[in-house]
């Protein structure tokens, strides 16, 4: 999951109940040091803390939480010195670094010790978190997927309903009725929207759609749920060897997509540059943005008299289905630690239908757990938040699973400057090519 967003939520460090850069033994047992980035979730894992060890009363979990950029260079930084968290919630962006590298422990021996059911979880989840070695590195704790975050003060004002708003189609063509709403949603300056005569693109007031950066190397939240719906795939399999950004179906789902931006029906890669989507939204400066199920609690607690968020699913494409990246967090335990076993305990508590239930409650993600993950939907629901646009591609098994492979870094800093170009309108797609030759490289 592209977490990113949240560091709008959790720029300032929280520290809940203390924090220390490595775990500590003391008089009344062993203390473990838990470190989370999303402040959203932080109330909701405070609390697993204080329900492990009331379970496990030799054992205290201090959990700290960071903004994302804080927080990774902590993590990364503690695995040079030494000094690092006990268990930490992981990303998959950064994982295979980390399992490679020998930076975090596998969990195979414990899970069998246990009898941990790797099945309970949501399928395809666990299977995340395999490394090469096809030993099991996390237990998953929650997934995502992305959907159509609108303000419907505005798609009502367009005539457009949420029945046709969740029957959405698309291809790199003309679009489908995808950019037929999308243009029709886009008001000029003078009122005239993007489907009228005289619409003028160079005075938009409100777009139809916003851009969200180009999506580097993976466009979870921006690209992906139309390419895969070509049939197109970004690597030759899980851990592959080969990425595929010289495929025409990506390529022509990309200039269809800065095509937008010619036709003013999306702001240029400059116009929102360090501007957040969801402010825009929020404040009707955008109709409708494509992004993740974590950012759920924070666009419907900006609800105002000017906005009324709603949700769709992602349109369909030329499969005749939607598709949307599934991703998921787990919890790895640093190679460094002096208490792997109490830290697996901790591990194995968060991965369980007592903490994931918790934090379903909190109404913030989905827990990987079945049972929870309908917990989450109850409580979102009673919130009167409608999450069945991110939950049908689950349903309907629409996912494709997030590409894990070596050099995930080095993959995005040959890509994502490429990607900028083309969103910038300096290059077209057809300059991936040569980059996903360099790209390719990396893996000879």
């Amino acid at each position: 999951m592209n977490r990113v967003a949240i560091l709008t939520l959790a720029a300032i460090p929280l520290v809940l109940t203390g924090c220390s850069a490595s775990s500590a033994e003391s008089a009344s047992g062993t203390t473990l040091t838990y470190g989370l980035w999303d402040a959203n979730q932080a109330p909701a894992y405070k609390q697993c803390a204080t329900d492990f060890h009331k379970a496990n009363p030799d054992i205290t979990v201090k959990v700290e939480q960071l903004g994302w950029d804080d927080y990774w260079n902590k993590i990364n930084t503690g695995f040079v010195s030494g000094e690092n968290y006990d268990v930490f919630t992981s990303h998959l962006a950064n994982f295979p670094e980390f399992m490679l590298n020998k930076q975090i422990l596998p969990l195979d021996d414990y899970i069998k010790a246990d009898g941990v059911d790797l099945k309970a979880y949501q399928p395809g989840l666990a299977d995340l978190w395999k490394g090469t070695d096809d030993k099991q590195y996390g237990l998953p704790k929650d997934f995502d997927t992305i959907a159509m975050f609108y303000n419907k003060q505005l798609t009502d004002a367009a005539g457009l309903t949420a029945d046709q708003l969740s029957t959405l189609d698309w291809n790199p063509d003309d679009g489908g009725t995808y950019e037929a709403a999308i243009a029709h949603l886009t008001v000029d300056k003078n009122g005239v929207r993007g489907d009228e005569a005289g619409f003028d693109k160079k005075n938009v007031a409100t777009y139809g759609l916003w851009m969200e950066n180009s999506g580097g190397s993976d466009g979870q939240t921006q690209w992906s749920f139309l390419a895969h719906t070509t049939g197109w795939e970004e690597t030759n399999g899980a851990w592959g060897d080969e990425y595929n950004f010289d495929d025409p179906r990506f390529q022509s789902t990309i200039d269809w997509w800065y095509s937008l931006v010619e036709k003013g029906y999306m702001p240029s890669f400059e116009a929102q540059t360090g501007i957040g989507w969801s402010d825009q939204l929020t404040a009707g400066k955008v109709a409708m943005a494509s992004n993740g199920s974590w950012m759920t609690g924070a666009v419907f607690g900006a609800k105002s008299d000017t906005f009324t968020p709603a949700i769709a699913p992602t349109p369909t494409g030329p499969s005749g289905k939607r598709a949307s990246m599934f991703n998921g967090l787990a919890d790895n335990i640093a190679a460094g630690t002096k208490h792997p076993d109490e830290a697996w305990q901790w591990v194995k508590y968060l991965g369980s239908i007592d903490c994931q239930s918790v934090v379903a409650e909190a109404a913030v993600v989905f827990p990987a757990i079945p049972a929870a993950t309908d917990a989450a939907i109850a409580a979102f629901k009673a919130k009167d938040i409608d999450v069945s646009a991110f939950t049908t591609q689950v349903e309907d098994k629409t996912t494709f699973l997030y590409s894990i492979t070596d050099h995930r870094s080095d993959v995005a800093a040959l890509v994502t400057p490429v990607m900028e170009s083309i969103m910038s309108g300096k290059a077209t797609a057809s300059s991936l090519t040569a980059v996903n030759k360099q790209v390719n490289a990396l893996f000879k």
